[in-house]
Order: C-alpha cells, then sequence, then structure tokens
C-alpha cells in the first residue's frame, strides 16, 4: 500500500540522518543504517519500500548532504514515483476476480479429489482420482502465473498473500498425489474404512481458507490412538495395510499442517477478506 510505502521512506530517512550525523559518511555507516532500518520495516510490515527507501538514502550517502532542503528533495522524488506508479496502475488493473476464481476452482477441486478419496474407502469407487489431481496441478500453474504478474503490476498492493495460497495449496496437492496411490491399493477393515473416509470427509468440508482446519488435528491424534489399539496384523497383508494406514494418516497430518500454518500467518487477511465479502 502507497501508506506503508511512505511510512517505510520516512523510517528510512530519519535512521540515516541520526547514523550519518553521529557516523559520518561512510559504507560502514549504510551498514549500520540497514542494520538497524531493514528489522524495523519487516516488524511493522512496511518491507515493500526497502529497496526505493534504500535507494533514496544513498543519494544522502554519495552526496553527503542531510540538510533540510535535500530531505525535502529525496521526498519529492518519492512522490513523483508514487504518482507515477498510480498512473501505471491505472493502465495494469488488478487480477482480483480472475485470482478470486482461481480460489474457487482450486478449492472446489479439492474438495472432489478428497470426497473421492472417501467414495473409495467406503465403496470402493473413486480410483480416478489422479485425473483431478493432474487438473488441479494445472489450474495451480495457471493461478501462481497470474498472481506472479499481479505482484510485479500492483505496486501499492500486498500480493504476498496470494502466492503463498496457491503455493500452499501446491504443496497439499503433491501430497495428495502420494495418498492415491496409497489409497488405491489399501484394503482395510469396515471400521477403519468408516473413520479414514470421515477424515477425508471432513478435510472436505473445510477446505476454506476462512477455516483454520486445527480440529482436524486433534481428530488425527484420537485416529491415531484407535487405530494402536487395534489387534496386532497377524499376516503379511495385514501389516502391509497396517503400515500404508499410519502413512495415509501421515500424509493426512502433513496435508492440514499446511493449511493451518498458512492460517497461523494470514488469519487477519482471511479475517479482512470475509468481512468485506
Amino acid at each position: 500500500m502507497a501508506r506503508n510505502r511512505l511510512f517505510s521512506t520516512l523510517l528510512a530517512l530519519t535512521i540515516a540522518v541520526l547514523t550519518f550525523a553521529l557516523f559520518g559518511f561512510g559504507i560502514w555507516t549504510l551498514g549500520i543504517y540497514l542494520a538497524l532500518y531493514v528489522p524495523l520495516a519487516y516488524r511493522f510490515n512496511w518491507e515493500a519500500g526497502i529497496a526505493p527507501s534504500t535507494v533514496l538514502v544513498t543519494h544522502l550517502l554519495l552526496e553527503q548532504d542531510i540538510s533540510l532542503i535535500f530531505l525535502g528533495n529525496e521526498l519529492t522524488l518519492f512522490l513523483i514515483g508514487a504518482g507515477l506508479a498510480l498512473l501505471f496502475n491505472l493502465y495494469m488493473p488488478s487480477q482480483e476476480k480472475k485470482i478470486q476464481a482461481y480460489h474457487d476452482q482450486v478449492e472446489d477441486l479439492l474438495k472432489q479429489i478428497l470426497l473421492r478419496f472417501e467414495a473409495f474407502l467406503l465403496n470402493g469407487d473413486g480410483r480416478n482420482e489422479a485425473a483431478l489431481i493432474t487438473q488441479l496441478d494445472k489450474t495451480l500453474e495457471e493461478a501462481l502465473k497470474v498472481v506472479y504478474l499481479d505482484r510485479h503490476n500492483q505496486l501499492f498492493q500486498q500480493t504476498n498473500y496470494q502466492v503463498h495460497y496457491f503455493e500452499m495449496r501446491a504443496a497439499q496437492n503433491k501430497i495428495l498425489r502420494t495418498m492415491a496411490g496409497n489409497i488405491n491399493k489399501c484394503l482395510l477393515e469396515g471400521r477403519e474404512n468408516v473413520i479414514l473416509s470421515s477424515l477425508f470427509e471432513r478435510a472436505a468440508q473445510q477446505l476454506s481458507r476462512e477455516n483454520s482446519a486445527k480440529e482436524l488435528l486433534l481428530d488425527i491424534d484420537l485416529f491415531h490412538a484407535t487405530f494402536r489399539e487395534r489387534p496386532l496384523p497377524q499376516t503379511r497383508e495385514e501389516f502391509e495395510t497396517r503400515a500404508t494406514l499410519f502413512q495415509l494418516l501421515h500424509d493426512m497430518e502433513a496435508f492440514i499442517r499446511l493449511k493451518v500454518d498458512f492460517y497461523e500467518v494470514y488469519k487477519d487477511e482471511d479475517e479482512g477478506s470475509e468481512k468485506g465479502n
């Protein structure tokens, strides 16, 4: 946002003036400035202004001038650049609607895949889920191209959220591809099928980005405890099936953990988006 870039620039110039006034004009003084400024910029989520602000600070260093007149010139340069960027954005509109459509497509495909897993465990039906996984891969690839381009074009908008969202979904889809192979060769007993299929069904219903999905991790812990209480495998086939079962639970935990971690980082953006809808 333009406001954050302005605050970032003011912070940078303030720190630069203090460091140059105390330690003189030198390359090592620029190092002190960076050591102070960069952590503070990240602390206040003003990191988008680090590069342009530091360019202005190097002007102070090269001219060895921290007078009010020269500082005013630097702020004028910033305002001119900001104005040009705003004009540029008028001709390069945000792809917000297109990105939102990709959100919906991705979550719908994920839901279909998980429900296919559920159907296979309950009815022995659903061996074609790999086609959906491949389709999801292509959709995610297209979505990431759009958000990468949007991030470069929208100079005053934070699009890291969108990039990280689709990267998170891509990581989840890799896990689903592994799980698809394990499910197709998994011969579970009736009770185990019902328990595991219920996990897939619940996960399918909690895919939205506004949902933390933390409860699913608790469910997995309970399922681990339940399955450990089952009688020990007696045959090689039972042993392999039990191993596959625990691998599926492990993969599902990793799948959900990706979503939970993402939610914890971006829950403020999710809440703001939900209020705006």
